[in-house]
């Protein structure tokens, strides 16, 4: 009998969303997404105990300086994950630039290369690589160079609104991963208001992005990230990509609802949908003008730099020892 995650499959690809390559090989996604807070979860696990060692280790090999050793070791124990993880997924992996390089285009586009020069070392293509940023401007910007003058295929993360989807667009990055859970959680919070999955408004604000990318063509890659329930997934089917967390894939696994298709580009071809473009000045209105997008941006910026200094910590303590 076919389970909600073989409907789900059939109209959307599906990506998990953990650093636990065990956990998804369970699943059998076509791609996978990591993040500072999911590799920090996964070097919890003894098993992995090996990648944070070898990492350490070509830190160590390739610098005598000790900033130098743990900036080469945390870039490495990235790619490390990212090599298991592709082990078990027969499309990319989504490897992150530390979020500490936010505002920094330069800084960010750098970061990038070294990424995907740490995964060719290892005979990684970078076709199977995607590098992730947050959808700042001058993370976007980055994004812009590293597609068009590098051949680097980028994911844009921490992304929250239209303006930030509008942006991505115009600047040609691969995929952009818009979160729904989290913006869920902020209206929740700030209206005191329960909604249902057809309300809820993480799903209205991918659905907007859906639709008007593919009402205008636009070849940028929608993935749904961050989900609370099965319901937001369902309110998404059809939609190009979505990235699920173990305990969900479970939850789909379990059930055997049949999912059918709520969007489509058909649907969206056919809607009445203005087309608009944002410069610098304007994205930066926009953008403040939208209580949520910014907060729950700095907010995610801030986490993915706390939870990779703990990274860099546990490195540390490794390479002083």
């Amino acid at each position: 009998m076919s389970t909600a995650l073989d409907h789900l499959k059939k109209h959307t690809t599906v990506v998990a969303d953990t650093g636990d390559f065990e956990a998804i090989a369970a699943y059998k996604p076509q791609d996978a997404t990591t993040n500072p807070s999911l590799i920090l979860a996964a070097t919890q696990k003894p098993q992995y105990a090996r990648l944070v060692d070898e990492a350490v280790a070509y830190g160590k090999a390739k610098s005598s300086n000790h900033h130098d050793q743990l900036e080469w070791a945390l870039d490495k124990l990235l790619v490390n994950f990212g090599v298991e993880i592709l082990k078990v997924v027969p499309g990319r992996v989504s490897t992150e630039v530390d979020a500490r390089l936010s505002f920094d285009k330069d800084a960010t586009i750098a970061k990038a290369r070294r990424i995907i020069d740490l995964y060719k070392e290892v005979g990684v293509d970078k076709t199977r690589v995607l590098i992730k940023i947050a959808s700042t401007w001058e993370g976007i910007q980055a994004a812009r160079e590293l597609e068009a003058q590098y051949g680097i295929h980028c994911n844009l993360t921490l992304l929250f609104s239209f303006p930030q989807a509008v942006a991505c667009a115009e600047a040609g990055v691969t995929l952009i991963s818009p979160f729904v859970g989290r913006i869920l959680d902020w209206y929740k919070k700030s209206t005191g208001e329960n909604y249902t999955s057809a309300q809820d408004p993480g799903v209205l604000s991918v659905q907007r992005i859906y639709n008007y990318y593919r009402k205008y063509d636009y070849k940028t890659i929608v993935m749904g990230a961050s989900f609370r329930n099965v319901g937001e997934i369902e309110e998404l089917t059809g939609i190009d990509f979505l990235t699920i967390s173990p305990g969900l894939l479970q939850e789909l696994q379990s059930s055997n609802k049949a999912l059918e298709p709520r969007l489509s580009a058909a649907t969206a071809k056919s809607q009445d949908i203005p087309k608009v473009t944002y410069d610098e000045k304007r994205f930066r209105w926009e953008l403040n003008e939208d209580a949520m997008a910014t907060e729950k941006l700095a907010e995610g910026i801030r986490n993915f730099a706390k939870d990779g200094k703990k990274l860099e910590d546990l490195l540390r303590q490794k390479i002083s020892a």
